[in-house]
Parts: structure tokens; C-alpha cells; sequence
């Protein structure tokens, strides 16, 4: 998906836990606002991975003073092949499905590209 902040910026579904929120409660929720999708009419797989990551100097307005890292849990959402999205239009601005490699060259996150690699290796290994 192509933010809408940030024009050329690719990246799939991210956010940040809310409350007493778990990762997994954060994601189906984050699914759901990004995409339109009920992650829980699927298969969403806890990687039971996670990466920490510099925050984007000009993303740090969204977090309290100092915080200039994050961690970011790694979930794979299994679907039965692309679906329809319903973009929330103040995030994303178009989306398109492609192939795990392609995607991989597109994303601007490192932590994206590590996801997608795994993503990739999972799949080999399940043909």
C-alpha cells in the first residue's frame, strides 16, 4: 500500500498497540482500519518474531518526547488469493497485490523487506 503521507513510500500494514492492546489485538485491528479485511475470517499467523527500528525523523511527532525507537512485531495474514481492499483513505492511497519478490523491491522499511523475505522463505518451503 502507498501511504498517503508520504507519496513513493510502499509498506503493508503497520500501526502501534493502543491501550492494553496485545500485538495479536493490534493487528486484527490494524488489518481491519488498513484494508477493510477481518483478519480473524482468516489465518493470522503470530511470526512470533520482532525487529526494533529507528523512527523516521519526520514520523517522531507520534510519539512522546525522546522515543526515537520502536519495536514491531512480524504477523503473516494467510487469505485464500487477493481480495478486494477497502483503503482508509487519511493512511493509503492505491494498493496493488504482488509477488513477495516485487513487493520486497517496493517497500521503504527495512523491517518490511526482512517480513517479506520470511514470508518468501515460509512459502518455499511449503511447495
Amino acid at each position: 500500500m502507498e501511504r498517503a503521507d508520504k507519496a513513493g513510500f510502499w509498506q503493508s500494514v503497520t500501526g502501534s498497540l493502543e491501550g492494553d492492546e496485545t500485538p495479536y489485538q493490534a493487528a486484527v485491528r490494524e488489518v481491519l482500519e488498513e484494508t477493510g479485511l477481518d483478519a480473524r475470517q482468516y489465518d493470522l499467523q503470530d511470526w512470533q518474531a520482532s525487529n526494533v527500528y529507528e523512527i523516521y525523523p519526520h514520523w517522531r511527532h507520534r510519539y512522546a518526547p525522546g522515543i526515537t525507537q520502536n519495536r514491531e512485531h512480524l504477523f503473516g495474514l494467510m487469505l485464500p488469493g487477493p481480495l478486494p481492499i477497502k483503503l482508509a483513505p487519511d493512511e493509503h492511497v492505491q494498493y496493488e497485490w504482488v509477488d513477495w519478490r516485487e513487493a520486497a523491491k517496493r517497500v521503504f522499511s527495512w523491517t518490511n523487506v526482512d517480513a517479506l523475505k520470511r514470508l518468501g522463505e515460509q512459502h518455499q518451503l511449503t511447495l
